[in-house]
């Protein structure tokens, strides 16, 4: 990224990318929560018109609270992504820098994007998202398996073992590496068009959330058809209507048409884009108090 410099590695690091995470976590979750809904949808026979649709019904079947659904696991899910992320990268920036200018290759960049990515989907997204996943999804089936996000990961050790967190876990590795491998380089990118080439904004909160969100948002075109993937692999009923990802991505195909890899993917833009640009906003702004 613009703000990450040489003397960015370490422990502080894994330490920012938890408040970091968290906090933008917080206050997007709702656009998470929309996103997941449309995503788990028949596409043949829907249950939401669009995003105001989906969050007006959530809204009137549920209250507010409604679009919360499974927001705990996935506000501390995001701070242990996010501390994998951005712990991951910045010390692999160190790895990959030339040893006598100490700046980073486009092409070196996106590889630590890309071990940033697999890291974090490894040890924090693909958990997380399987039970927030499986919440969200037992609400819109009004089922009643679970309780909560600390019920549903109890019931699901308990029935499936701790295999039953990592369902979909390919998808979300394949995606979460194209995601940094994608994002941390465009941003980069973006922040030397939208500055100047201006060397004195690189701490620039403003600007590093603008050029965050633009990476984000270019990010999703890439991603989308994995996202979907992996969203249904981590459904409720996913065991009985999926033997792996092939069988889903292929089922899909057929049943619903390609347009059925980019369901939620406007919704998704928008989340990916906030999230995005929150987070490269607030790095910055957490890593100057440390």
């Amino acid at each position: 990224m613009a703000f990450v410099t040489k003397k960015d590695s370490g422990v502080k690091t894994v330490v920012k990318g938890f408040l970091t995470g968290g906090t933008q976590a917080a206050i997007t979750y709702p656009t998470e929560y929309v996103k997941t809904q449309l995503q788990l949808q028949s596409k043949t026979n829907p249950e939401y018109s669009g995003i105001i649709d989906c969050a007006k019904k959530t809204i009137d079947q549920h209250g507010v609270k409604g679009l919360y659904r499974g927001a705990g696991v996935r506000i501390i899910g995001a701070g242990f992504q996010q501390m994998c992320r951005w712990g991951a990268y910045t010390n692999l920036t160190q790895i990959f820098r030339d040893e006598k200018t100490g700046k980073l290759s486009q092409s070196m960049n996106v590889i630590c994007g890309l071990g940033a990515g697999i890291c974090e989907a490894v040890f924090a997204v693909t958990p997380v998202e399987t039970v927030k996943t499986r919440v969200t999804d037992d609400q819109r089936r009004g089922t009643g398996n679970y309780k909560g996000s600390a019920d549903a990961i109890v019931k699901i050790l308990r029935s499936e073992g701790p295999l039953g967190l990592y369902r979909g876990a390919f998808p979300t590795i394949l995606k979460q590496g194209t995601n940094q491998a994608v994002r941390m380089p465009l941003q980069v990118a973006i922040f030397g068009v939208i500055s100047f080439g201006d060397e004195s904004q690189k701490q620039n909160p403003l600007l590093n959330g603008a050029a965050g969100f633009l990476a984000g948002c270019g990010s999703v075109l890439l991603t989308q058809p994995q996202d979907c993937v992996k969203s249904r692999m981590q459904g409720e009923a996913a065991k009985e209507l999926y033997s792996g990802t092939l069988d889903c991505a292929t089922k899909m195909l057929r049943n619903e048409g390609p347009a059925a890899f980019f369901s939620g993917a406007i919704p998704r833009c928008v989340q990916v884009g906030m999230t995005s640009g929150i987070s490269f906003a607030l790095f910055p702004v957490i890593s100057s108090w440390a």
